[in-house]
C-alpha cells in the first residue's frame, strides 16, 4: 500500500529523520526542552533562531537576522560567511542576555578561529570556562536540508554562536581551513573568512582584472565606501557593537495609508452601457473606413 509522505517532506522542506533526532529528548530529562540553533539562508539574508519543539509546534526563544546588522554598522554583504558569523554572534548574545547568562558566559572575545572546549565533571562543554553554579546554555545545530560541505556558511553562524558563549557541540572538520587528506586544521584561514578576507581578495583581483565588472559587482560596497583593506576593521567594530547591545530594536508602530480608496464597483447597467459605447465607436470607425 502506497503511503503519502508528510507535506513538508513532499515540499522538500523538512528532513524528518534529522528532526526526530534533534527534537527527541532523553527520558531521564523529563520535560526539559531540547534547544536547536536553526540556521537558514534566503536570497537576501541569514536567519538564526533558538527553537524548541512542543507537541503543537515549535517555539522560538530568540532570533536574529542579518537585516539587523546595518544597525551595528554592516550595511553590505548581508549573507556571506562573515555576515553569518555576525548573525550567529548576535543571536547567542541575545538569548544569553534574555536568560541572564550574558555576564557569566562572555564567549570568545578574541576571534582566532580555534575550537574552544572545556571538560568539566566528566562532560565536554564548548565554552572557555564552566561556571560552578550555572551551566552553559546548550543547543544543537539544525541545518535543515542544506548539504554540510566543508566551509559552508552555516558553520560561520555556528562559530559565531559558539564565540558568543553558547555551548554548541562541534569540531573543526567542517570549518574553512580543514584539510581532510592531511587531517590538519588551519585556524588562520578560518579567521580570515570570519573577517571577510576572501571578499577583500576577490575585490582586489576584480579591480585589477576587470574594473567594469568590479564596478557592477561591488556597486553597493563602493556606494557605502567600503574598501577591501578596511573590511577587517569593519567586522571588528560590528562584533564590538553586537556585544555592547544585542537587544532587538523596538518595534515601530504600523500606520496604514488611509488616503487610498478602492474604486466603487460599477453596476450591471453601467457595464452594459460601456460595452455598447465601445461597439458604437468601433462601428463608427468601420463605417468611416468604408466611406473612404
Amino acid at each position: 500500500r502506497y503511503q503519502v509522505k508528510y507535506r513538508r517532506r513532499r515540499e522538500g522542506k523538512t528532513d524528518y529523520r534529522q528532526r526526530k533526532r534533534l527534537c527527541a529528548q532523553d527520558k531521564n530529562k523529563y520535560q526539559s526542552p531540547k534547544y536547536r540553533l536553526v540556521v537558514r539562508f534566503t536570497n537576501k539574508q541569514v536567519i538564526c533562531q533558538i527553537a524548541y519543539a512542543l507537541v503543537d509546534g515549535d517555539r522560538i526563544l530568540a532570533q536574529a537576522t542579518s537585516k539587523e546588522l546595518p544597525r551595528y554598522g554592516l550595511k553590505v554583504g548581508l549573507k556571506n560567511y562573515a555576515a553569518a558569523y555576525c548573525t550567529g554572534l548576535l543571536v547567542a548574545r541575545r538569548v544569553l542576555q534574555k536568560l541572564g547568562l550574558d555576564d557569566v558566559y562572555e564567549g570568545n572575545t578574541e576571534v582566532d578561529g580555534e575550537v574552544v572546549s572545556t571538560e568539566y565533571d566528566k562532560k565536554m562543554y564548548f565554552v572557555e570556562e564552566v561556571d560552578d553554579d550555572k551551566r552553559p546554555f546548550r543547543c544543537f545545530l539544525d541545518v535543515g536540508c542544506k548539504a554540510t560541505t566543508t566551509g559552508n556558511r552555516i558553520f560561520g553562524a555556528l562559530k559565531g554562536a559558539a564565540d558568543g558563549g553558547i555551548d554548541v557541540p562541534h569540531s573543526e572538520k567542517r570549518f574553512p581551513g580543514y584539510d581532510r587528506d592531511a587531517k590538519e586544521y588551519d585556524a588562520d584561514m578560518h579567521r580570515e573568512r570570519i573577517f571577510g578576507g576572501h571578499v577583500g581578495e576577490y575585490m582586489e583581483y576584480l579591480d585589477e582584472e576587470d574594473n567594469q565588472k568590479y564596478q557592477e559587482h561591488f556597486a553597493s560596497y563602493i556606494a557605502a565606501d567600503v574598501a577591501p583593506d578596511s573590511l577587517e576593521e569593519l567586522y571588528e567594530s560590528v562584533h564590538e557593537a553586537i556585544r555592547e547591545d544585542p537587544k532587538p530594536s523596538e518595534k515601530s508602530q504600523f500606520s496604514p495609508d488611509k488616503s487610498f480608496k478602492r474604486k466603487a464597483k460599477i453596476t450591471l447597467d453601467e457595464r452594459k452601457a460601456r460595452v455598447q459605447a465601445k461597439k458604437d465607436a468601433k462601428n463608427a470607425e468601420l463605417e468611416a473606413e468604408d466611406d473612404e
